[in-house]
């Protein structure tokens, strides 16, 4: 840290301060919040999740929270996932969090019974209620299973203490074990566990006094608690208001927010979702509880970090994703480096989308995540001359790796800005985020002294000439533009034409093609502005509504009126959506779906002419229409541009292609930016 904790920071005086809780002082105000990264199911990963902990520990964080362990069998998320029930499975423990204070910060053991999200046939929960997004219907614990599951909590927390950690947290959101007896959309029970909001708290009260008992008094215990479940049959506001003063009387030391629960249709951590829209209720519950309440949720830089400490909104700020997107998130601030963050664009392809599909966690931005002992960027023992073609994601992150390593990087772009793809995805409703990687790479290529060309067309012949050691084409792709009769009529745009040119598209328009960009592209065009830069638009469209009576605070979504009449096209006769993530996809159709995009499916796009786009199905062409518009978009796929490849092979300069310039099939900034990183780690 650039500031002894003694001396305020001068622009993060109350983010970078510590904070005393009594027994111990956390160094500043940053939790690196819980994530699931599968690492934790195996012992064999331990290693690996130490160094995942300890480079965040280097990077400043004051209090680690890990990915939820189950503190018995029946509360696992899925067949063999993380618990932490024996003596045996707490002493492989030590390793991480003896790593994590060896760098100086403190680390919690996140408690995480899954209920009937678990993926499980003896699945439990407050009642015999199946969830919408689980195939198993849970069993309705009894009195008697209810008070050894307390127990399992208080044993779990204790095993926790004696594998070094410094506190546990508790989930009680996210729809998960806790969460479902609070609300009765899933406890219908009649005995003391349920019916009136005092029954239905009991158990989250009762785990958490039992946990302090267990622990003792020099231990740190925080509560998940769901601020707002965003379900029909969530808590009220004086339910949770009534929890936490409950909570705070039990022993915990913490209340962290939860928003939203798995199976809640409003989006709360996707990137459309604003920059702290959920501060609000953090804000309002703190003042009514006498211990430190933390702010989570679409916090991604510290000037907002800062601005809610300094309105009192709460007292310490959680973030997961961005310190995977950025370990050193919290020195950068502290050394007043906040352009060199590399922010979290809360995309969730590598993290969130991983986890669910039950696959290592990592991060777009930052493919080192979850593999620190793996993808590990040596200085080089021999400084190369490299030529980067293409400043794209992939293009990007290979420059800045190979200039960090010691390489001399020149980096050559034929459009006037970095960025590619990223340049485009910006332009999209919701999607302003991906400015920041642009900024940061743009500050990265000054940082590490790559020598960047704008407006430069690079030949073979110039780079065969320029004596590089290697020549890496990140060239990226190009718009396919389809087969179709009409297709070079002026009502014809690419979508690089309409998003990123800017060029004029008129009130009726189809777009050919609904993949990733498809989607993308029909949300530009519903859009007179960005829902995810005004936070009242956002939450009328999603039907968020914090009136104090309302339970769960869902209510009628009211999405404004789209500008244009839009159709959507596939060839395709399946259900549009199936590529695109697992975390993110429901909410671009359901956005869609909001502004009345029309869908369809198995078109035969026989011709464009001045009548409109005129389209037919089935193999024999039946069913002929018109689609009477006065643009046609196309989102037809891509092809990679690599030119120039063949001349210099036959040079015999050391050619590698990374990006859209290896595979075009779907963009994938994913791919792009792990091949650019793997690359220079090899090089």
């Amino acid at each position: 840290m650039a500031d002894s904790p003694a001396t305020p920071h001068p622009k993060y005086p109350n983010l970078l301060s510590p904070l005393d809780l009594g027994f111990t002082t956390l160094r500043n105000r940053v939790i690196m919040g819980s994530m699931h990264t599968g690492l934790e199911d195996r012992p064999k990963n331990t290693k690996k999740l130490a160094a995942y902990f300890a480079e965040r520990a280097r990077g400043g964080v004051a209090l680690l929270v890990t990915g939820g362990y189950s503190p018995n069998l029946e509360g696992c998320l899925y067949p063999f996932a993380g618990k932490l029930t024996t003596k045996k499975e707490a002493k492989r423990h030590r390793e991480i969090t003896g790593a994590v204070h060896k760098e100086g910060g403190k680390i919690a053991l996140q408690i995480l019974h899954g209920g009937r999200y678990s993926y499980l046939p003896f699945s439990v929960s407050a009642s015999r209620i199946k969830s919408p997004i689980n195939p198993f219907t849970p069993f309705a614990l009894p009195d008697i299973l209810i008070k050894k599951t307390i127990r399992d909590y208080a044993r779990c927390a204790r095993l926790a203490k004696e594998a070094g950690y410094d506190g546990v947290e508790i989930m009680g959101g996210e729809g998960y074990f806790i969460n479902q007896f609070l609300c009765t959309r899933s406890n219908k029970r009649t005995d003391k566990w349920g019916g009136s909001p005092e029954n239905r708290r009991r158990i989250a009260v009762e785990i958490s006094r039992a946990i302090r008992d267990a622990v003792g008094t020099d231990f740190i215990v925080i509560f998940r608690l769901s601020m707002a479940d965003l379900v029909e049959d969530g808590q009220t506001w004086d339910e949770i208001v009534g929890l936490a003063k409950d909570l705070e009387g039990s022993g915990v030391d913490i209340i962290n927010t939860d928003i939203g629960w798995h199976e809640a249709r409003v989006p709360t951590i996707v990137t459309s979702v604003p920059r702290g829209a959920f501060v609000e209720v953090t804000s309002k519950l703190e003042k009514y509880v006498g211990i430190p309440v933390c702010a989570s949720n679409r916090i991604n830089m510290p000037e907002m970090a800062e601005e809610i400490l300094e309105n009192g909104d709460a007292q310490l700020i959680s973030m997961a994703r961005p310190m995977l997107a950025d370990p050193d998130w919290v020195n950068k601030a502290a050394e007043a480096r906040e352009d060199e963050i590399n922010t979290c664009i809360a995309c969730n392809q590598a993290c969130l989308d991983h986890a669910f599909g039950m696959k290592k966690v990592s991060c777009l931005l930052n493919p080192r995540a979850g593999r620190e002992t793996e993808l590990v960027l040596l200085p080089t023992k021999r400084a190369k001359r490299v030529a980067v073609v293409g400043a794209g994601p992939a293009g990007l992150s290979a420059a800045i790796n190979l200039a960090d390593r010691g390489h001399k990087v020149e980096l050559f772009e034929a459009d006037s800005e970095i960025g590619g793809q990223f340049a485009i995805a910006k332009e999209i409703p919701g999607k302003e985020e991906f400015a920041e990687t642009i900024r940061y790479y743009k500050r990265q290529i000054e940082v590490k002294q790559v020598t960047l060309h704008v407006n430069t067309r690079v030949t073979a012949s110039e780079l065969i000439e320029g004596g590089f050691d290697d020549v890496i084409l990140a060239t990226g792709v190009t718009p396919r533009v389809p087969k179709i009769a009409g297709v070079d009529h002026a009502k014809v745009l690419t979508y690089a034409e309409a998003v990123k040119e800017k060029k004029p598209v008129g009130k009726k328009v189809a777009v050919i093609g609904a993949g990733g960009i498809g989607v993308d592209v029909s949300e530009f065009l519903t859009h007179e502005t960005s829902p995810s830069l005004n936070l009242e638009e956002w939450k009328a469209e999603w039907g968020v509504d914090y009136e104090e009576t309302i339970p769960g605070f869902v209510t009628e979504r009211k999405p404004s009126p789209s500008p244009r009449e839009v159709y959507l096209l596939q060839r395709k006769s399946s259900r549009i959506g199936k590529t695109l993530g697992k975390t993110t996809g429901w909410v671009h159709l359901a956005a869609l779906k909001g502004k009345k995009v029309k869908q369809i499916t198995g078109a035969n796009y026989e011709r464009i002419d001045d009548q409109g786009l005129h389209i037919s199905f089935g193999e024999e062409s039946k069913d002929a229409k018109i689609l009477d518009v006065d643009t046609v978009v196309l989102c037809a796929g891509q092809e990679s541009v690599r030119d120039l490849e063949a001349e210099l092979i036959a040079a015999n300069i050391p050619t590698h292609i990374i990006g859209g310039a290896d595979v075009a099939a779907e963009i994938d900034a994913k791919r792009a930016i792990r091949q650019g990183t793997e690359l220079a780690a090899k090089l």
